[in-house]
């Protein structure tokens, strides 16, 4: 029988301090445990929950709350205990321990329990304090620790990931999300928690550290919680709260660097090569593309990455830094994906666009400089020597002419450049210099090349050092006029019958000196002028006879080869 179960005996045999109370004496205190922490002390009307055991002088056992296995919760100071033990409680902190002697007059005095405690008996009660509440008691919030960075608070509604552990007042833990390996996900606001958890999850940002101390009639009341949580327990739960959301949320953007020149904003369609930290909300880092030292390539607006980054990369910029908030309804929803992002997280990219096109993008060609009085402008099949720098848009240097001894020397329309630089090169005047914006398709492709990444949009800044008329595709060598009607005579400049190619050089050079004829442009024209020869010389004997020498035009007609 525990002192607050005798109290009704109390009400039948009348107040203790009948018949002989003897001389007056208090309750003896041993206060033989003190926490170095004592954040409240028992007050009269405060509700208490304890355990004791309760003995005689001679130390026999009348009564244990231990042994029935429950603390005794009750009422200080409004007569539900004997006088001693209300006296004997006042001012202790939880978890402190005391000893107190109760003299019989502050206990059961002369009369005592029928078969239980003899009339005049001293009670020596071993007693610890487990709970301290009072009805008038509110929710206990202390904030351990805040980010710097907080642009939002949950609010009711929302929905939140958190960890936490739960203990009882004295600090014996019932429940922790991290045994579980998993945090707490629920919404607040809704009744899926208890009160005093609605109430003090509310204001509090991602990435916070809360200590919420929560008072019965907040918690789980009268009744508890299974064998963990006994009624009329106080909680404390320390919370840290992982990331939220609501179901409501939208694509949240974050411009953190915009380039000052922003000539064109990705739309639906277009590709975009990105870098990217993917973290969650508490930080944690699940996925990096600097850690592959590769871009992120894809179309936006198709359907090819999560809708939130769909959305998310809407009107970027080449250059531009961007943070993008991807709630999971947005992302990979309550699933989650693989073993790094968790059901109903949060998701935050930090971007950085590296370039964007669309598969329909021309060169874009940015004249900086242009001659006056530029009549000669560069065509198909010319000649041209030119100097370049090339680059990435994010102005990552790629290769360069000045690297070398001599300009670059290409013929237009060759196919020994790309495509696009080809076209750039086009209309062009000696002196004139250019900067080509290329996009893959007319640039190196989606495999790219030595040194370029693949889908790269590339930056060239061209000068046009000179050029020289071409000859048509085909061709080594046009005639400015009709050709000699007696070409093989005429060639034949020793008239033995026969051209070796030392007449056939010396012939044909003679026609370019004298302005009747010209070359394909080229660095070595020694080497036109042999390939012409070898051309020529159908037997390879090393001589070229009248019927093995024909004109191209001859031969288009014919549809044998290609030469003169």
């Amino acid at each position: 029988m525990s002192p607050g179960s005798l109290v009704l005996l109390l009400g039948i045999l009348g107040a203790p301090a009948l018949g002989n109370p003897g001389p007056l004496e208090d309750v003896v205190i041993d206060r033989y445990y003190i926490p170095k922490i004592c954040l409240r002390e028992v007050q009269m009307g405060d509700f208490i929950r304890y355990h004791y055991n309760g003995t005689f002088k001679d130390g026999k056992k009348f009564d244990s709350s231990y042994d029935r296995g429950a603390t005794v919760a009750g009422v200080v100071g409004v007569g539900r205990l004997i006088t001693g033990m209300d006296r004997g409680l006042l001012g202790m902190c939880v978890n402190e321990r005391r000893h107190l002697i109760v003299p019989p007059h502050l206990g059961y005095g002369s009369i005592g329990v029928a078969g239980l405690i003899p009339p005049d008996a001293t009670l020596y009660f071993d007693v610890v304090m487990l709970d301290i509440w009072n009805k008038n008691d509110k929710l206990q919030i202390t904030t351990l620790s805040r980010p710097e960075r907080c642009n939002r608070t949950v609010e009711n509604s929302d929905f939140v990931r958190y960890h936490y552990n739960g203990t009882l007042l004295d600090g014996t833990p019932f429940d922790s999300s991290y045994s579980k390996d998993s945090t707490y996900d629920t919404y607040i606001g809704t009744g899926w928690l208890i009160k005093g958890m609605d109430q003090g999850l509310l204001g509090m940002c991602a990435g916070e550290k809360r200590s919420i101390i929560i008072p019965p009639f907040l918690a789980y009341g009268e009744k508890g919680y299974g064998t963990v949580i006994p009624p009329q327990a106080s909680l404390v739960f320390s919370v840290l709260l992982v990331d939220f959301h609501n179901p409501k949320d939208s694509v949240f953007l974050e411009h953190l660097e915009v380039p000052e020149s922003c000539k064109r904003r990705a739309v639906t369609g277009d590709f975009v090569r990105y870098h990217y930290n993917g973290t969650l909300m508490d930080g944690t880092l699940f996925d990096s593309s600097y850690s592959r030292n590769h871009t992120y390539n894809t179309y936006i607006g198709k359907g090819y990455i999560i809708p939130g980054m769909d959305q998310g990369l809407q009107g970027v910029c080449v250059g531009e830094r961007r943070r993008v908030v991807v709630p999971p309804h947005l992302a990979y929803g309550e699933n989650g994906a693989g073993n790094k992002i968790p059901g109903s997280a949060v998701l935050i990219f930090d971007v950085h666009i590296i370039d964007f096109h669309n598969p329909a993008d021309p060169v874009e060609i940015q004249t900086v400089y242009r001659p006056e009085g530029c009549n000669t402008t560069t065509h198909h099949r010319d000649f041209v020597r030119y100097h370049y720098n090339c680059s990435l848009l994010d102005g990552t240097r790629l290769f360069s002419s000045h690297d070398y001894e001599k300009p670059q020397e290409v013929t237009l329309g060759a196919n020994k450049v790309i495509e696009g630089l080809n076209s750039g090169l086009l209309n062009m005047c000696a002196g004139e210099r250019r900067v080509l914006i290329i996009p893959p398709h007319l640039g190196h492709g989606e495999s790219g090349a030595r040194g370029v990444p693949g889908s790269a949009v590339l930056r060239f800044e061209v000068e046009l050092i000179s050029m020289e008329e071409g000859v048509p595709e085909g061709y080594f060598f046009i005639w400015h006029g009709d050709p000699p009607a007696n070409l093989y005579e005429e060639m034949d400049l020793n008239k033995d019958g026969e051209i070796p190619a030392n007449e056939f050089s010396t012939f044909i050079k003679t026609q370019v000196a004298e302005g009747k004829g010209r070359l394909m442009p080229s660095s070595d024209p020694e080497k036109v002028i042999a390939d012409m020869f070898r051309n020529q010389d159908r037997n390879q004997d090393g001589k070229i006879t009248s019927e093995e020498l024909k004109l191209k035009s001859d031969e288009d007609q014919e549809k044998v080869h290609e030469e003169l």
